[in-house]
């Protein structure tokens, strides 16, 4: 007999129907794409899904109190979803990275799932050092959690894991998710660099291993200039650009407790970096009527919506805080821009830079335009896998 958490095996699975006869070309599935089922169904429960002429398309996830009503997980009529499958999809997963990637030489601070990227679609596992931290987004991959926990130990023996789901995410699916205890912060390495990790802390990680490329990349670009890292967090950009070789380099945050944690950081890689608490308009301001400029900027803030109604809000807010940020870039400096809100296509954020350069009377060029490091591999059917831009300009 299967427990609350087993769901049944695939021949009693029951039939959620399409009202096309196409195939919806995303794993995500909306309520209004689909005929309700006429029993009630457990959120997250395993289903089969039918076109409208009653073929097969696949099987997932069904929750009925959620926005994406169906979570496609295989389209293979032969996959069972179970523990089995789940364990298969998490070797692929960390195979890509040890073995493709060999991230493990780079660093020990990566992510492990990413979601639809990995076939797993509600899933986030990331690595810092010994610590897995796994994020549900989903009923269903609640429901399989023993199966996860046991398969990620498979991979990492004895690692310490923490768990859990956003308290809007939970309140979306239907599920209740507690946590562990939060575990003790821990030391990661990355390029050669040290690092603190917080898990599960007021700061999200204090690490987010997602700009490791890009912090490299940065680090070489800004070799013997002055850097200036807004929404600096814990510091990462700044202490990377010092270890290469800039001249100076200042991060500006408004969260107090995160400068603590990039200090930690500077002062664990024997750097010079500097970090002041202000908002950072406040603070551009203050440092152009100095008379300041800072040939190597970096801003990165923090993600600006989660809601499609709010786009060109957000888009504003980039707009003027780009503006603002070419105020203090000489002409030949450089601009490292970022963007993790996913619901800001990487089209939108270079039309805002476009407006930026016309506002500014300055000439922006492109020199690269990044994204997530490899261990964050998007879908070509899920493009909202690709959250993260990061462009390169060079500033005339």
């Amino acid at each position: 007999m299967n427990s609350p958490d087993q769901p049944p095996p695939a021949a009693a699975l029951p039939i959620i129907r399409l009202k096309s006869d196409r195939a919806p070309g995303h794993p995500w599935v909306w309520s209004a794409q689909v005929h309700k089922p006429q029993a009630r169904l457990p959120p997250g429960s395993l289903v089969e899904v039918h076109d409208a002429r009653g073929g097969f398309v696949g099987r997932g996830f069904w929750n009925g109190h959620a926005r994406i009503a169906l979570r496609l997980l295989d389209i293979d009529a032969a996959a069972t979803i179970d523990t089995d499958w789940i364990a298969a999809r998490i070797d692929r997963a960390v195979r890509l990275r040890r073995d493709w990637l060999h991230l493990e030489q780079a660093s020990d601070a990566w992510r492990v799932v990413h979601s639809e990227g990995d076939g797993l679609s509600g899933l986030i596992v990331d690595r810092y050092a010994d610590i897995l931290v796994i994020e549900y987004f989903a009923a269903g991959m609640w429901r399989f959690r023993e199966a996860i926990h046991a398969a990620l130990l498979a991979h990492f023996p004895g690692a310490r894991l923490y768990w859990f789901a956003e308290s809007h995410v939970q309140k979306q699916e239907s599920f209740d998710c507690r946590s562990p205890d939060v575990p003790a912060a821990v030391e990661v390495r990355e390029h050669g660099l040290r690092f603190h990790a917080a898990p599960g802390s007021g700061h999200k990680t204090g690490f987010f291993a997602d700009q490791r490329d890009n912090r490299r990349r940065f680090a070489e670009l800004a070799k013997g200039r002055r850097v200036l890292d807004l929404c600096c967090n814990a510091g990462g950009f700044a202490v990377h650009a010092m270890a290469a070789g800039a001249r100076e380099a200042v991060g500006v945050d408004l969260d107090a407790g995160i400068l603590e944690v990039a200090r930690a950081n500077a002062a664990a890689n024997r750097v010079a970096a500097t970090f002041e608490q202000a908002d950072i308009f406040d603070w551009v301001r203050a440092a152009l009527a100095r008379g300041e400029r800072y040939d190597a900027v970096v801003l990165d803030p923090a993600k600006l919506t989660r809601d499609r109604s709010k786009v060109m809000e957000a888009l504003k807010k980039y707009f003027a805080m780009n503006r603002m940020a070419l105020d203090i870039i000489p002409p030949g400096g450089l601009l490292l821009t970022c963007s993790c809100t996913g619901l800001v296509g990487e089209s939108e954020f270079l039309e805002m830079l476009r407006r930026v350069a016309l506002n500014a009377g300055r000439e922006i060029q492109l020199l690269q335009v990044g994204g997530a490091g490899a261990d964050h591999p998007f879908r070509t059917d899920v493009p909202e896998g690709r959250y993260l831009k990061a462009v390169f300009c060079r500033i005339d």
